[in-house]
């Protein structure tokens, strides 16, 4: 694999931190999920955070990648092809982290042989099945070359990548006991996060293969990727100011998580991705000849990936920082009767979130190693094909 023996420390260290997440993950199983910074109070943690963060990353990729058919964007189509690698990638974690947070996972059948159809669970099962089943025909597609079912597959794809954040947003959207999470508009927010976190990392990944020079992104198109990514941010940025809008309102019932948000426990992650990653990527990407630095796009895309990750941080955990018992004194934790709901992610925890994205960076190189041509060979093609018709030319009795 070219990746992994010109990256020979990388490789290691990767493969290192993915052996020790992966021992952090037996021993869960082993112990159960007390390992964990959960409990009653708090019963969705770091592993929902990332679930939720990787569902978004998915996006970019395949929604580039898809409209290149959908709507004739030409340009696009010659990055679709690392765009659907990584949003493979980001899915597989997606999916891994839900299984993981599972606890139990070897009862995880259950979940096919009982289940209960009006569960937006299980409609996020199915929608992530079916989103991978897509992202992989794509990919295979592209490799054979056949253009006619790539553009079958994008007809598809594009609804798919919209249907896959939504149904993921309603797992949240629809519990009416969690004020921060109970909102109609929680579904376009998702949706727009993902876009412009999924394009951002996509950015950040075109920029790493061009150094490389494993795979070659136009300059115009890299600047042209930046100025959407503007776009979406501003999206993002709309419906986060309507939401708060409705919550901060006199009178409203959502003052209370508001607070919080802004004030409270979570209100370092939420500024940080309205400053870190709203407005300051928006000030630096709206401006075009910004766009053609690709030191400044990478740097305002890195900013907007954790802003995004932010942004799951505060949604997930600012509905738990208030009970929502109505009566009781409390929850049970491990140090008696508490009146709030506590959580801090424990070394188990971080060792396996570590682990997993070092088997998802491992498998990202290794379909970039597979199906990538490099740039240096992309630009020889041509001339090696120059080179043989001259040569038939000057071989030519009749040319001749």
């Amino acid at each position: 694999m070219e990746l992994f023996k010109r990256n020979k420390v990388a490789t290691a260290v990767l493969v290192v931190l993915a052996a020790v997440g992966i021992g952090a993950w037996v021993w869960q199983l082993m112990n159960g999920l007390t390992v964990t910074g959960m409990s009653n109070g708090v019963s969705w943690g770091t592993y929902i955070i990332m679930f939720m963060f990787f569902v978004g990353l998915s996006a970019g990729g395949l929604i580039v990648a898809s409209s290149a058919s959908v709507f004739h964007i030409k340009a696009f189509k010659k990055v679709a092809l690392p765009a659907i690698i990584l949003s493979t990638v980001c899915i597989c974690l997606a999916g891994m982290f839900v299984l993981i947070d599972l606890g139990g996972i070897q009862r995880v059948w259950r979940m096919v042989t009982g289940p209960n159809l009006a569960s937006p669970l299980v409609w996020d099962m199915a929608v992530i099945t079916l989103y991978l089943i897509i992202n992989i025909l794509y990919l295979y597609f592209m490799r054979k070359g056949a253009e006619r079912a790539v553009t079958i597959v994008s007809r598809f794809a594009l609804p798919t990548a919209v249907l896959v954040h939504s149904v993921t947003a309603w797992i949240f959207g629809l519990q009416i006991a969690k004020e921060g999470w109970f909102t109609a508009i929680l579904a376009p927010i998702f949706v727009a996060s993902a876009m412009d976190s999924g394009l951002a990392l996509l950015l950040i990944v075109l920029a790493v293969l061009n150094g490389t020079g494993r795979f070659e992104t136009p300059k115009e198109l890299f600047a042209s990727l930046a100025g959407l990514l503007a776009t979406c941010i501003a999206i993002d940025a709309y419906f986060i100011g309507c939401e708060l809008l409705t919550m901060g309102y006199p009178g409203a019932s959502g003052a209370e998580t508001l607070a919080i948000m802004t004030s409270g426990v979570t209100a370092p992650f939420f500024w940080f991705e309205v400053i870190g990653g709203l407005l300051i990527p928006f000030l630096v990407l709206v401006f075009a000849k910004n766009r053609q630095k690709t030191g400044l796009v990478v740097g305002a895309s890195v900013l907007v990936v954790l802003g995004v990750l932010c942004k799951r941080i505060w949604l997930l955990l600012t509905s738990f920082a208030t009970l929502n018992i109505e009566g009781a004194p409390g929850v049970m934790g491990a140090d008696g009767w508490s009146m709030l709901g506590l959580y801090a992610p424990t070394l188990v925890e971080v060792a396996v979130v570590v682990g997993v994205i070092s088997v998802g960076a491992l498998g990202f190189m290794a379909l970039a190693s597979k199906l990538l041509v490099p740039a240096a060979e992309t630009e020889a093609a041509p001339a090696k094909a120059r080179a043989a018709a001259g040569s038939d030319l000057d071989l030519d009795p009749q040319a001749a």
